[in-house]
């Protein structure tokens, strides 16, 4: 089973109602990042460890969009570690090519982005401003950076800068802020809009938050407010495609983000697509279409990890929860399925499932993975203290003008 199209009057058996086709028809315009026109305003967001090439493949078939990689660290990308050289590498058949760079450095972020301009690695940029977790906040990065608002301004606008030379877009993707009591949002977007961006994509939800409660979806209508002459885009808590509507109706963006609620699901983008194309129909997947989908999942994956099985195996397990979630395919099964060691393993695992069971309706849907509570945001010492910056921070943004003026 791929997808049912029903009438609109008529709910889907244990599941939400679809989008009718009437009056949500061309919901919204295509989304243009300067020279690129994305017909699908669709945006996957970047997951460490989940969008590789072969995860992003298997969106891309199923619907519109534009499909990010994982998060790469602009240091370790001048350094051209073995890692972070497979992770920026796209398919032949991915255009536009888009990536996304994490940096606390604006010289860092200048090389970086030149290398990737001159060597023709990207069509499309996007820097991260909205990890929460501790390796990247107590460097003073992810979504800790804002907070150092001209550290912020420094690290954007060299990167427009250095993409400019070949007329590549750069966005931004960010956070409400670290937590309630500093909120950096709206100051950021204006910021980041002013530097040059081609686009604000907000997470609703702060740092401390992590993935925690429910995104908040009037920050982004805020965000959308203060930003009327570039596009802004909305993240959290986009679980179907009739999620997807709500937030465009409920804030004005110009286009969804979707992170977590494709884990497991990469035919999502066909409901998405659908849903802004004004169509009712949506996936409900059958176990056979769940199987051969994760199957051919992990087989992507050996290539991906140059013929490694073993490796591509391993990485494979992580998407299991998310692929059976609300199937009933029992715990010993489901126990050998997250420790497989070879395809033939999986393969015979897969195999022993029961062909006959079609979708399970609601319990297949709605959030994945754990949210957990919030978080304390680990920082650099006296972080909080000051937005002003250090001496070690306005030297930084000094040799980046200097950088790249002369480059």
């Amino acid at each position: 089973m791929t997808a049912q199209t029903l009438p609109e009057e008529q709910p889907l058996p244990d599941g939400p109602t679809p989008a009718g086709s009437g009056d949500r028809r061309a919901l919204l315009p295509p989304l243009h990042l300067g020279p690129i026109t994305v017909e699908t305003p669709v945006v996957l967001a970047p997951m460490a460890g989940i969008t590789n090439t072969a995860f992003r493949r298997l969106c891309r078939e199923h619907g519109g969009g534009l499909y990010v990689n994982e998060m790469v660290t602009a240091r370790a990308l001048v350094e051209r570690r073995p890692e972070s050289m497979r992770i920026i590498k796209h398919e032949p058949d991915e255009i536009p090519r888009s990536m996304q760079l994490y940096s606390v450095d604006p010289v860092t972020t200048g090389h970086a982005v030149r290398m990737l301009v001159e060597e023709d690695r990207a069509d499309h940029i996007d820097l991260n401003f909205g990890c929460p977790v501790p390796k990247v906040t107590r460097k003073g990065g992810g979504s800790a950076l804002p907070w150092k608002i001209r550290l912020f301004e420094s690290i954007v606008a060299t990167a427009v800068r250095e993409a400019g030379r070949r007329g590549i877009p750069v966005t931004v993707k960010m956070r409400k802020g670290i937590d309630e009591d500093h909120l950096t949002f709206i100051e950021a977007g204006k910021v980041a809009r002013d530097s040059g961006v081609a686009a604000v994509a907000l997470h609703g939800r702060t740092a401390r938050q992590h993935y925690s409660g429910q995104a908040d979806w009037s920050a982004i209508a805020a965000l959308r407010e203060s930003l009327p002459d570039i596009p802004v885009l909305g993240n959290g808590d986009i679980w179907s495609a009739e999620d997807a509507v709500r937030m465009v109706e409920q804030t004005g963006v110009d286009g969804v983000v979707v992170g977590r609620g494709c884990q497991g699901r990469p035919w999502l983008f066909g409901d998405l697509q659908a849903a802004f194309e004004g169509r009712p129909d949506r996936h409900r997947p059958d176990l056979p279409m769940v199987i051969s989908t994760l199957l051919r999942h992990a087989k992507m994956l050996i290539p991906y990890f140059d013929g490694d099985e073993r490796k591509a195996m391993q990485d494979i397990r992580k998407h299991v929860a998310w692929y059976f979630k609300g199937y009933p395919i029992g715990g010993a099964l489901r126990s050998q399925l997250v420790t497989v060691e070879s395809l033939t393993q999986l393969e015979d695992l897969l195999g022993q499932l029961d062909q006959s069971i079609g979708y399970p309706g609601a319990d297949a849907e709605g959030p994945r993975g754990r949210a957990g509570s919030p978080k304390k945001v680990h920082l650099p010492e006296d972080w909080l203290a000051s937005q002003e910056l250090n001496e070690a921070q306005r030297e930084m943004i000094a040799a980046a003008e200097v950088d790249t003026s002369g480059g």
